[in-house]
């Protein structure tokens, strides 16, 4: 089978607007669509996460527009992203997906259930909360501290912001930054600046923004996180899980913003599982 690291990317017209994806995995009716998180592109992907789920399900992982080698700009508010991932979904020709977003790609397909709620069947939320969240829109100079402790180290600053400075953790960053680097060609084009700017202004005014009702969403969905999120506090993953009606929620220990990374091999499995419910 095809894996992330040798898949090719492709590319759709949509309304004028190339969208870059990649898509691989088994051949199922109803594809999971990712949606990735705050400064990512598809190289961010952890290769286990999508390999493991690949295994038994059709995956699309896209940049959305304004992101990576997608053209036009990123817009700085989260519905309008929700938007224009719809386009691109009903471009490929789906009307029914599952859904999995990590970070920003959580509050995005919290968007697309809301705005097209026949289109999702499922959804996996990882690392993210509710619009609304109190202490969300802090998370722009989180990550500012990030990046300066990064510099300064000379550092991926994911090192201080998805895993815990312990041993542990140190080794899972090292061990999910290696794993990144294993697509050594046909690489998506870096995150633009405009792209960064906009998607914090969109986070900042997300967490400001009147929280949505989220009891419209009945979709069954599955959130988790690391007990420890710096950026993204865990109690908004628990608070989020509680807003939605048909939900479960697993936090798992000793982990932070990346927990899912850290434990990838207990988080796919559960997510099969939840799949195939």
């Amino acid at each position: 089978m095809t894996t992330w690291k040798d898949v090719p990317t492709n590319t759709i017209d949509v309304d004028g607007v190339p969208f870059v994806y990649r898509e691989l995995g088994a051949d199922t009716e109803v594809p999971v669509i990712f949606l990735h998180h705050f400064t990512a592109v598809l190289d961010d992907w952890d290769p286990r996460v999508i390999d493991g789920i690949a295994a038994q399900h059709r995956l699309i992982a896209f940049d959305n527009k304004g992101v990576g080698g997608t053209g036009g700009s990123v817009p700085a508010d989260l519905e309008q992203m929700g938007a224009d991932a719809i386009t691109f979904i009903q471009a490929l020709g789906h009307d029914k997906v599952d859904l999995f977003g990590f970070s920003v790609g959580g509050a995005v397909a919290q968007m697309i259930a809301l705005q097209a709620p026949d289109l999702v069947r499922r959804m996996v939320l990882a690392g993210t909360g509710p619009r609304g969240g109190g202490g969300i829109w802090k998370m722009p100079f989180i990550v500012g501290g990030a990046y300066a402790k990064a510099a300064l180290a000379r550092m991926d600053a994911r090192h201080f912001l998805f895993f815990p400075r312990t041993p542990e953790g140190k080794k899972a960053a090292s061990a999910y930054l290696d794993r990144l680097a294993e697509r050594t060609h046909d690489r998506d084009k870096p995150i633009s600046l405009q792209a960064r700017l906009a998607q914090l202004r969109a986070i900042t005014t997300g967490g400001l923004h009147a929280p949505d009702d989220l009891s419209k969403i009945t979709a069954p969905v599955f959130v988790a996180n690391g007990d420890n999120d710096l950026m993204v506090a865990s109690e908004h993953s628990e608070d989020l899980a509680r807003r939605l009606p048909n939900s479960t929620v697993t936090i798992y220990p000793d982990s932070c913003h990346g927990g899912v990374f850290q434990y990838h091999e207990t988080f796919v499995p559960e997510v099969l599982q939840f799949l195939a419910n």
